[in-house]
């Protein structure tokens, strides 16, 4: 599989496992993940790399929100630990009005 140029997170939380993104994939780094959610869906998950930051998977997906999906993944080199996920992530600077440093895993803010 080749270097990941984009990265996505699926918030499971609001992933009803309609597949849509999986099918719509074109480099197929998408599956459905073994655990349920706690609708009771099986949710998409990212594979963890080969992503190409294309968008196509946010844009098929019905549920607003329960997509990102990150561009240049390749290119940022900064890291920091997430008080949520418990480990070592990339980080990623949202500007809303001030910079804020989000985990790139879980969107939760990295202080």
């Amino acid at each position: 599989m080749s270097a990941s140029k984009g990265h996505v997170i699926i918030k499971a939380s609001e992933c009803k496992g309609c597949q849509l993104c999986i099918e719509a994939c074109p480099v197929h780094v998408l599956k459905l993940a073994e655990k349920l959610n706690h609708m009771g869906y099986k949710p998409a998950t990212y594979t963890g790399e080969g992503c190409t930051g294309c968008g196509i998977c946010y844009y098929t997906c019905p549920e607003p929100g329960a997509i990102t999906v990150f561009k240049g993944w390749d290119t940022w080199p900064e890291k920091a630990m997430c008080p949520v996920c418990q480990k070592e992530t990339k980080v990623y600077h949202a500007k809303n009005g001030k910079d804020i440093v989000l985990c790139a895993e879980c969107l939760n803010p990295i202080s």
